[in-house]
């Protein structure tokens, strides 16, 4: 008899950069290499828009509850993979 994980599944870069697709359309030749990893949200060209639309999706696929403060507090892609993955 097989169990079945009941862990949250941890999340990649690619993970976010699919959901930064999905929701705020980024372009499919875009990488999140270490420096895209470390570089706020603002100079990537997201407004506080789109990332209320990538929290969203964000906690209904890693089922988490985000609280505007962690999301403030995430400026950069690198800082939301920690945030999720530490839940």
């Amino acid at each position: 008899m097989s169990q079945e994980s009941t862990a949250t599944p941890r999340m990649t870069a690619e993970d976010l950069l699919g959901i930064l697709r999905t929701c705020a359309g980024v372009a499919d030749d875009i990488v999140l290499d270490d420096k895209a990893l470390d570089t706020d949200f603002g100079s990537l060209g997201y407004d506080s828009i789109a990332l209320l639309e990538v929290t969203a999706n964000l906690e209904r696929t890693f089922h988490v509850d985000l609280d505007d403060d962690a999301i403030k507090a995430s400026d950069t892609p690198r800082d939301v993979i920690s945030m999720i993955n530490s839940r």
